[in-house]
């Protein structure tokens, strides 16, 4: 006991001087804690920042971060929006074109085309051909709708040389056109239905198309690249029998395309993921010079067939359809109508 009673008397001035001279640099106005670096905020202070403040008025809005925080505050992250590529590997776009799209949900901001990547110089590959060694190339153009890309490129030497094509063969040419405008909208509405997820509807309307890719191979012995439409007329006759088999074929092609609609144009999923997709107004259609479906789906009844008749479309009737509001689902709508039209001509063909 007299140790300790020793120590505690040898060492009290040390425990008691070491804390009075802290109480004495806080309240001393010029020690250094006041000026140093950090300055440790009264209580009064600190009393003004309990609670969060969850609407600032005007008192609070004034009140500045604790300066004994040393921490910044954190800097605020923009919102940067989804960049994708559409191709030009991809599913929906086989190697024809590169898109950069920039996304804000599943609206489309911004789009930045890449083309040329189908190009291939057909120009200049004809200029040192005759006639009828150019038309091979046009079937390439677009290997969806391949006989009407030589009608066109026929039609245009005709035009040059002055050339009147024989009555059979022109209805042989619309027959086939029609063929070809039943090729190309099965090929559109059974992709875009795929792309969606159905894929039901994809595979009967392939399995109509195989159909008619045997009465292109059986006129030309090609399934695409028939060459079969020239200048002058066509390459050669109708083979005994095919009048009578696409006439079978599009006897039951119309309750097809019923079954397809029954599936397909009241689905609830199908009509949300087209309707009020891809607007294109009527203004718009005409300014970005759109043809076809596309320009027909915003309201605009325009038809070369109609407008400006070719081969023997001047003999046949049938009726032109139209959208109103110029969305995916509206084109939907004029395809399917549409191949219930060249199901009319095909038959006044006959």
């Amino acid at each position: 006991f007299a140790y300790y009673r020793f120590y505690l008397l040898k060492n009290m001035p040390v425990c008691l001087i070491r804390p009075l001279n802290k109480l004495k640099s806080i309240f001393n106005p010029n020690s250094c804690f006041i000026r140093s670096k950090y300055w440790n905020a009264d209580l009064e202070y600190l009393k003004k920042f309990k609670g969060p403040v969850l609407y600032p008025n005007e008192v609070t809005s004034k009140w500045l971060p604790m300066v004994s925080d040393p921490t910044p505050p954190p800097v605020e992250k923009k919102l940067v929006n989804v960049i994708i590529n559409f191709g030009p590997q991809h599913p929906a776009a086989h190697g024809v074109l590169r898109m950069l799209l920039e996304l804000e949900g599943e609206i489309v901001l911004r789009a930045d085309p890449h083309i040329g990547l189908l190009h291939r110089g057909t120009e200049k590959l004809i200029e040192y051909k005759t006639y009828n060694q150019a038309l091979p190339y046009f079937d390439r153009l677009d290997y969806v709708s391949m006989m009407c890309n030589e009608q066109c490129y026929s039609l245009a030497v005709e035009k040059l040389l002055n050339i009147d094509v024989p009555l059979r063969a022109k209805y042989i040419r619309t027959l086939f056109a029609e063929i070809t405008r039943l090729l190309n909208h099965m090929m559109a509405i059974g992709t875009h239905v795929l792309d969606i997820g159905a894929i039901t509807p994809f595979f009967w309307l392939f399995e109509e198309r195989e159909k008619l890719m045997e009465f292109y191979e059986r006129v030309s012995g090609a399934r695409m690249h028939a060459a079969y439409i020239r200048p002058g007329g066509v390459a050669q006759d109708l083979p005994i029998g095919i009048l009578d088999d696409i006439y079978e074929f599009i006897k039951v092609f119309g309750t097809r395309l019923d079954e397809i609609e029954d599936m397909v144009t009241d689905s609830e999923l199908w009509i949300e993921r087209t309707r009020d997709i891809g607007i294109v107004t009527y203004d718009d259609a005409i300014n970005y010079g759109f043809s076809g479906v596309m320009l027909r789906g915003s309201g605009i009844r325009w038809d070369l067939r109609k407008t400006q008749p070719y081969d023997a479309y001047h003999l046949v009737d049938f009726d032109v359809p139209i959208g109103t509001k110029g969305d995916c689902y509206d084109r939907y709508l004029c395809r399917m109508e549409e191949m219930r039209q060249s199901i009319r001509i095909i038959e006044q063909c006959l």
